[in-house]
Parts: C-alpha cells; sequence; structure tokens
C-alpha cells in the first residue's frame, strides 16, 4: 500500500460504521463503470444460451425443482 492509502486507511479506522458504508457506497459506485466489451460477450453468449435453448440443446428446470434441490 502507498503512504497516501496507508493514511487514508488509518482515518477510515476512525470513522463511525455509518460514515465507512458511505465510502464503501462512493468506491463501489466508482469502480462500477460498464465496458461494452463485456457487456457485448455477454449478450453473444445470451444469444447462444437461447438458440441453444429453444432447439432443445439444454434442459431446463422448473423453479420449484431447483428450489427443492438446494432446501434438501
Amino acid at each position: 500500500m502507498t503512504r497516501n492509502a496507508e493514511k487514508l486507511a488509518l482515518e477510515i479506522h476512525s470513522l463511525p460504521d455509518t460514515e465507512k458504508l458511505r465510502l464503501v457506497d462512493v468506491i463501489l459506485t466508482d469502480l462500477d463503470k460498464p465496458d461494452p466489451e463485456i457487456d457485448r460477450v455477454w449478450a453473444e453468449e445470451t444469444r447462444k444460451r437461447w438458440a441453444a435453448y429453444k432447439a432443445g440443446h439444454i434442459p431446463s428446470a422448473s423453479y420449484q425443482e431447483i428450489m427443492d434441490k438446494y432446501h434438501q
């Protein structure tokens, strides 16, 4: 960690929890930038999966089947 980051971390430790949460929100918002390449890749994958499902190449399960599986 850089000296500035270490100094900031020490200051953060002294903040009330609510202020720490506000800082986390600011940091996450700053990091959450759209990436057109990732969006393009996911859109392509989604189209492939939908086509495979419609063609009967991918089995499906009902919501209840999934919930039953994980509640056992």
